[in-house]
């Protein structure tokens, strides 16, 4: 664990650093574990799109425990390249993030859900239980937004829908 001095020095590396420097920062922020994640996440809604990119590779380091604070501050603005900068920390995080844009897609939130479909699908293997678990919902509009996550994953995805529909849980307007 690091102290809250030298986080903002490492977060002054990031933002003013050389190349060498950036990358340093960027490793030792990721191991500074839980209390570099509100300084990192404050640089990156602040800082320019290079900033954001190193916060959010520190972000990945530090791995699940960042990932109710990003949904969070995604919550918080509409910066779109923030919130793009956020979903690429979170795909990288992986599985841990799968349940909270699961939550998005399911209370089909209209400001995050592109993010958390494109999150969705990248993430793979991790998300397709979940969303199969959608497609069981008796809103057809969940069931729906699920199947095409699920086709939108390509091999990985269409295999279990392929599978899922022919078991019979289609969707609710069809049945």
């Amino acid at each position: 664990m690091i102290d809250r001095t030298r986080i903002e020095e490492l977060i002054t590396d990031l933002r003013d650093g050389p190349l060498a420097a950036r990358r340093a920062a960027t490793t030792e922020l990721g191991g500074g574990g839980e209390a570099a994640i509100e300084p990192l996440i404050t640089a990156m809604q602040t800082e320019n799109n290079d900033v954001r990119w190193y916060a959010a590779r520190a972000l990945v380091r530090i791995g699940e425990p960042a990932v109710a604070p990003l949904f969070a501050a995604m919550r918080t603005t509409d910066d779109r390249d923030f919130r793009r900068y956020i979903t690429a920390a979170l795909v990288e995080i992986g599985a841990a993030a799968v349940e909270p844009f699961i939550n998005v897609i399911e209370n089909a939130d209209t400001d995050l859900q592109p993010f958390a479909a494109m999150a969705l699908t990248r993430i793979g293997e991790a998300a397709i239980e979940p969303l199969l678990r959608l497609m069981e919902s008796p809103d057809p509009k969940t069931q729906e937004r699920a199947a095409l996550l699920l086709w939108k994953m390509g091999e990985t995805g269409a295999e279990p829908l392929i599978r899922a529909l022919e078991a019979g849980c289609q969707p609710a307007h069809n049945k």
